[in-house]
């Protein structure tokens, strides 16, 4: 790009604050209308909920701040190609992409969209794609260049499935093949795809692996949403009414939210809900490879019927003096078994025992916990590289 062209797409930044969703609405409306078999690769639950318009919307005016030096949103960047690749989006769909983008942009701002202004996005966009084939090209090739590694989508059967806590189940996924799986990252995920009757196609979620390595199976715990029929549930429920013997499609390990498998750092980790998941594989990874780091786990749910793991985490907390573990309820009654506090988690008040020397930070849990969380750190004086967190869904968290 000229730096006139990079001009021109920085100009429409206050256009994209005020009027980004407007145009990220359009542009699905318009790709599904004219390519609907994509609808078998998007989260149509997210497109429901609008919370994968506003996640575009944020993308495309993070890209147009940032346009004289992209390099600042690798990190972002990255962790979309991550998701790509669980996805197996391949080069020709971001023509598909970049035409159905341009012709909204055209289409939203009218007369406004001038031709140098639609030339100047067109490049914009065309060097952009070219960053993200280039990231997901050397994620396939890494993957593949794995032992057990593998690219798109592989039949695995669900060898076992196991009730962790009212509405949790953990699935035992084995190759159909018999073949060699990939290891993987704690805290790194894989994504399954089902077909949907329902919706008339295929849809794909992103689950975390939720123990350490295994060379027979993967292992991914699945909450049920309450409301099976929301766009939201569709899969969950679908998972929790499989059978074992039954077959779903995977993909190979990816995501860029892990801890090293041989680092010496302290860990401090803190979770809500489900997001209890790739905290979990990094413990029991932790405690595999004989490393005992110093670990301080700080985990918040409803109560103790919905608290998956609990007896695991029990256990772990009883054998071992490198963990320390909090838990907190946010309703409790006097049927409660597991030592507990009631309340939301309050790191100020545990400041004494989540302050430690060189110790990485990670988070996982709904959006507003995880913006608590962080939050908290910052304040604590953690250093903002030494917190991580992974967010579920769409990315819509943003911290300066």
């Amino acid at each position: 790009m000229n730096s006139n062209q990079k001009k021109l797409v920085k100009s429409t930044v206050p256009v994209l604050k005020t009027n980004g969703t407007d145009l990220t609405k359009h542009f699905y409306t318009r790709m599904f209308t004219h390519h609907p078999e994509l609808k078998n690769l998007f989260n149509m639950s997210n497109q429901a909920s609008g919370k994968q318009q506003h996640a575009l919307a944020g993308a495309v005016l993070a890209y147009a701040e940032h346009i004289e030096n992209p390099e600042i949103l690798i990190n972002v960047l990255k962790s979309i190609g991550n998701k790509h690749v669980s996805l197996n989006i391949s080069p020709e769909q971001y023509d598909i992409v970049g035409h159905h983008l341009i012709s909204s942009i055209k289409e939203v701002l009218g007369e406004s969209a001038t031709d140098d202004l639609i030339e100047a996005w067109t490049q914009a966009y065309n060097e952009l794609a070219q960053i993200m084939i280039s990231i997901e090209e050397d994620l396939y090739q890494s993957a593949l260049k794995k032992d057990g590694g593998w690219k798109g989508w592989r039949i695995f059967v669900l060898a076992d499935i196991i009730e962790e806590s009212s509405e949790v189940k953990s699935f035992y996924l084995k190759p159909k093949d018999q073949n060699t799986i990939a290891d993987y990252l704690p805290g790194q995920y894989l994504s399954v795809k089902l077909f949907v009757p329902e919706l008339g196609h295929e849809q794909a979620r992103q689950y975390s692996l939720s123990s350490a390595y295994h060379p027979e199976y993967y292992r991914i715990s699945v909450k049920k949403e309450h409301q099976p029929n929301a766009p939201q549930g569709v899969i969950s429920n679908a998972l929790h009414q499989k059978s074992i013997g039954d077959e779903i499609w995977v993909s190979a390990p990816s995501g860029v939210f892990h801890a090293g498998i041989d680092g010496t750092q302290p860990l401090v980790l803190i979770s809500g809900g489900i997001g209890v998941t790739p905290l979990l594989s990094m413990l029991e990874t932790n405690k595999n490879k004989l490393q005992e780091n110093t670990t301080v786990w700080l985990h918040s749910c409803r109560n103790e019927k919905v608290h998956a793991f609990k007896d695991h985490i029990d256990r772990l907390n009883e054998d071992n003096d490198w963990l320390t573990t909090h838990i907190f309820y946010e309703t409790a009654s006097k049927e409660e078994h597991t030592p507990f506090k009631e309340g939301r988690i309050d790191l100020a008040e545990l400041k004494d025992e989540v302050l430690i020397d060189h110790a990485k930070y990670y988070i996982c849990g709904p959006e507003v916990f995880i913006k608590v969380q962080y939050n908290s750190l910052i304040k604590l004086g953690i250093a903002q590289e030494d917190i991580l967190y992974e967010e579920f869904g769409p990315q819509l968290l943003h911290f300066n």
